[in-house]
């Protein structure tokens, strides 16, 4: 029986990835539409970046928001040298998908920009998660009732 919780909040860190996921792919898309040039590939290469942080947390709901972020960077540079071989760009020219997803051409400023895409994304899960991390051992939170009916109130 204590397993469903555990479960259930795996289940509902994924289904947040996944939405993650297809808010940076509609975003991405929109600059796409709506842009040509620097803009366009920048912007793509670090929402890619971000969408494949998303991706870990899809495959590994448990997993920590550096991990994750090691991992998402990881795998944009091994695409992006994987392009060295030609064999992206021989994928690519027959498949929008593969385009999409392994991309044509080695480019060291992608290289550059796949850490601009994740580390504000760790960066913001750091936070988010310390600031819901519960109360230290022995410290009541501001205006909880102590067992003695003391409360305990913020000092100015």
């Amino acid at each position: 029986m204590t397993r469903l919780p555990k479960l259930a909040a795996m289940m509902r860190g994924r289904l947040a990835a996944v939405v993650v996921v297809a808010l940076v792919l509609g975003l991405a898309f929109g600059i796409r539409a709506g842009s040509d040039g620097p803009l366009e590939q920048f912007s793509g290469t670090a929402l890619y970046a971000s969408m494949s942080y998303a991706g870990v947390f899809v495959l590994w709901p448990a997993a920590s928001p550096v991990r994750a972020g090691l991992l998402a960077v990881g795998f944009c540079w091994a695409v992006e040298f994987f392009q060295l071989t030609g064999v992206p760009a021989a994928l690519s020219a027959g498949s929008l998908l593969a385009r999409l997803v392994l991309g044509m051409q080695f480019d060291w400023v992608d290289v550059a920009w796949y850490p601009v895409g994740v580390v504000p994304l760790v960066l913001g899960h750091l936070l988010y998660r310390h600031g819901r991390r519960p109360a230290a051992a022995g410290r009541l939170p501001v205006d909880q009732p102590a067992e003695s009916g003391r409360t305990r109130k913020l000092s100015k």
